[in-house]
């Protein structure tokens, strides 16, 4: 199997899994946020924001380092080593666990009615079960990318978020108050749990185990969790809504509800269309760099623009229609979030077509580099939401994170391309942006017919699908590889059909000047 087809065919299965899991609690969500309204939708996001971050900070260190460890020990032939090296982590993430539950406990009981006045007891204790489960299942997804096992990872979402998904809608039949959705919110933790213990024990169980680890080897497994404990923790400031905490406290729970769809929906499109590609950067990167510098310089340049070409016409289409777009999902209450998931859909797409420059640095072993950015980031980010949310409320809230992303991201890609050696195809990227705005300007006339959101969304769609679809291949945005790949593609699922797409593409693959 080349490598091209085992990238690929590992991003079909990240996809199903990611689609499957995103999509489908997105719509969980969007159920949620409208039979909650913006006010109580604030507080519950509130609630899973703090769960979030329990669970981010029992497996800070611990989930990076089983992809890295178990896909570089994979690739270095030592698979009897593999075993040895998850009882170390699971070890470790027992002991992150208990500092986080207790340290949440402390926090609830001492300064709860200052944070997060709104939580009770029972509350308190479901999202601390929901934590203490959660943080295992996505140990468990870390073992399945760690052996590249993709398939794992979408069998998981295929059984659960389903499931989830009911679980919602019978709450709202039932028209459940919040309270009820902590108490889903915990009962899917479990869910997802058993299902992926159920897939991991057939990827472990094979495994032959040895005495004990190098030491050479634990020296290395512990400095990554030390140096990126505490990384990852800031990283999960910097990135995630942490926004909503501050306009809890600062604004109102209201805009809280307006930033979180917003974000959320942002995000998870993002997530949902071109970002499936970066689940499977990290252990790719990680395996590259043990075959050589040049190797893995060459997968993070065409990985870059990769990204790039899969996330403009989402972006485009985000940010031209995102009027119709909160209408039709969130109804006329979240009409206020239309111009901030606007920014937030370009703010995502961004950290997404960056994402192979982290993934490379993370794969070198330049945890203390990564570590000093993101201290610096992540007090700059606190201290810009502080000021910015204080001041200017739901929009200070959106400046904050945009200006964060573009001096990360920047600075990221610019270290990437040093540790590479390598060069960002830039004519191939400005070619590809290019293509975006031709298709956004074409696709505006939409809204001159005055249709309903949902009509309005599908033919704007085809259009500037269409159009960017055109215009990449006329800018020679697609290498001569990936032109081949689309008439493989074009041949195999629709057998060649229509003729004038074939005919298109053949054009194409012939200026790039391809050969086999």
């Amino acid at each position: 199997m080349t490598n091209r087809v085992h990238t690929l065919r590992n991003t079909v299965f990240s996809s199903i899994g990611i689609y499957t899991e995103y999509f489908l609690g997105m719509v969980a969500a969007i159920l949620i946020a409208r039979h909650l309204g913006p006010q109580h939708y604030g507080i519950y996001s509130l609630f899973i924001w703090f769960a979030a971050i329990g669970v981010v900070a029992t497996n800070s260190g611990v989930t990076t380092g089983v992809i890295k460890f178990v896909a570089e020990l994979r690739g270095s032939k030592r698979e009897d080593l593999i075993v040895p090296a998850l009882v170390h982590f699971r070890k470790v993430q027992a002991w992150h666990m208990a500092v986080v539950v207790g340290g949440g406990a402390v926090l609830f009981f001492v300064a709860g009615h200052r944070l997060i006045a709104d939580l009770n007891l029972l509350e308190f204790l479901l999202l601390a079960a929901a934590v203490g489960m959660r943080a295992p299942y996505m140990f468990n997804i870390a073992i399945a990318k760690g052996f590249e096992a993709f398939d794992a990872t979408a069998k998981i979402t295929m059984i659960a978020s389903p499931l989830n998904l009911l679980m919602v809608i019978a709450a709202m039949l039932l028209k459940a108050p919040l309270e009820w959705f902590v108490i889903v919110y915990a009962i899917s933790s479990a869910m997802f749990l058993l299902a992926s213990q159920l897939q991991v024990a057939r990827l472990v169980k094979p495994l032959t185990r040895g005495e004990s680890l190098p030491d050479e080897l634990l020296r290395r497994m512990r400095r990554h969790l030390r140096i990126v404990s505490a990384t990852i923790i800031l990283s999960f400031l910097i990135a995630s809504d942490v926004e909503i905490l501050f306009l809890n406290l600062y604004a109102t729970p209201t805009q809280a509800g307006y930033f979180k769809v917003a974000y959320q929906l942002a995000t998870g499109v993002v997530l949902l269309v071109p970002g499936v590609f970066g689940a499977v950067l990290l252990p790719m990167m990680a395996k590259a760099l043990s075959e050589g510098r040049e190797i893995a310089g060459r997968r993070f340049v065409a990985a870059t623009s990769y990204l790039t070409l899969l996330s403009a016409p989402v972006l485009a289409f985000g940010i031209s229609f995102a009027v119709p777009i909160i209408a039709l999902l969130y109804g006329n209450a979240y009409a206020a979030a239309a111009p901030v998931f606007a920014l937030v859909i370009l703010n995502s797409g961004i950290s997404t077509c960056t994402q192979g420059a982290s993934s490379l640095l993370v794969s070198a072993d330049r945890q203390n580099t990564i570590l000093l950015l993101t201290v610096i980031f992540g007090a700059l980010k606190l201290a810009l939401d502080l000021i910015l949310v204080r001041h200017f409320g739901l929009y200070g809230a959106v400046a904050a994170i945009m200006s964060i992303t573009l001096i990360s991201s920047t600075t990221y890609v610019t270290i990437g391309v040093r540790v590479s050696g390598t060069r960002l195809q830039w004519r191939r990227l400005s070619s590809i942006l290019a293509a975006a705005v031709i298709a956004s300007l074409l696709a505006l006339p939409t809204f001159w017919l005055h249709l309903k959101p949902l009509w309005t969304l599908l033919i704007g769609g085809v259009i500037l699908s269409a159009a960017y679809l055109l215009m990449t291949l006329l800018l020679k945005c697609w290498s001569g590889g990936d032109i081949e790949q689309l008439q493989g593609l074009h041949r195999r699922f629709v057998g060649g059909r229509p003729l004038a797409l074939g005919k298109l593409l053949a054009w194409a693959g012939d200026r790039s000047g391809a050969s086999r």
